[in-house]
């Protein structure tokens, strides 16, 4: 999450407080905290959005197993299924778990063993060599707005959620994903400040993986799609 920012797991604190993992990042700079992974206290859920939850899950399976049959095709679908967990969590708690990411990362390590069958450890390599960049990317952001600031801008579970982008997408999507989930959290925050009547404020809280993560699947979706042509 961000203020526009992200989030660490922290609780809320006056505006101007800076606890630790938990810090105030600038609307331009548009990347979101997340978490230090510890399990949220769930609200629960009301029927109706338990329903949509469930529908929204069943249509993102039916999707993935169109884009790619086979095993790809459910290791597609349980991506969908882990990321719109994590847009719900983040959106609803501000956080990012850890268990969530794990299984983006275990789910993509096969994805990229299964499609690398040619050349097992050139795509392995590749895949890891791809999550590590994104993170250490998110990581130095982090480092960079924390050293000028004095407080971190980016959430660890960010960073973690930068690595299972990274492991399931090309060189080629990754940005691509990015700018979605960014101009994504952009657009729904300055329509909900307008409609609300209130002003911008660089120091507004909002859930990056809420967008970063469907952005995920999005582009998996894209590059899947796209190697069928």
């Amino acid at each position: 999450m961000v203020k526009v920012a992200g989030h660490d797991g922290t609780p809320a604190v006056p505006e101007g407080a800076a606890p630790a993992g938990e810090a105030v990042v600038p609307l331009a700079a548009i990347v979101a905290l997340s978490t230090d992974g510890s399990a949220p206290a769930l609200k629960p859920f009301r029927f109706a959005q338990a329903v949509a939850v469930i529908a929204l899950g069943a249509a993102l399976v039916v999707v993935s197993m169109a884009a790619a049959h086979g095993t790809p095709g459910w290791l597609g679908a349980g991506l969908a299924l882990a990321m719109l967990a994590i847009a719900i969590v983040d959106g609803r708690h501000l956080i990012i778990p850890d268990p969530l990411n794990a299984a983006g990362l275990a789910l993509g390590l096969v994805n990229a063993a299964i499609l690398g069958e040619g050349d097992l450890a050139a795509a392995m390599a590749g895949a890891t060599l791809r999550a590590a960049f994104l993170a250490l990317s998110f990581l130095g952001l982090r480092l960079i707005y924390a050293r000028l600031r004095g407080r971190n801008g980016i959430g660890l579970g960010d960073v973690k959620l930068a690595a299972v982008a990274g492991i399931w997408l090309d060189w080629s999507v990754m940005p691509i994903a990015v700018e979605i989930a960014a101009l994504s959290a952009l657009s729904v925050y300055a329509l909900r400040r307008y409609v609300l009547r209130h002003p911008l404020r660089s120091s507004s809280r909002l859930p990056f993986g809420l967008y970063f993560a469907p952005a995920i699947w999005i582009g998996w979706l894209l590059q899947t799609t796209s190697m069928q042509w």
